[in-house]
């Protein structure tokens, strides 16, 4: 008979945290990443570029 070996040690379960999670600001509250893109503020020709590319096709 083989000898039965010592149980491993478990890692330990994350603690349960009972905060209301409606008090937490999550990434859609923010108007960061809507629709932004880098560069110069002001630019007519990078608005009209923004324009152009995202002109729905039905509006060729």
């Amino acid at each position: 008979m083989t000898s039965a070996s010592a149980p491993e040690p478990r890692a330990p379960k994350p603690a349960l945290i009972f905060d209301d999670p409606l008090d937490q600001q999550s990434s859609d509250d923010t108007d960061r990443g809507w629709g932004e893109r880098p560069g110069p503020d002001g630019d007519a020709a990078a608005d009209l570029k923004r324009f152009l590319d995202e002109k729905p096709p039905h509006h060729l």
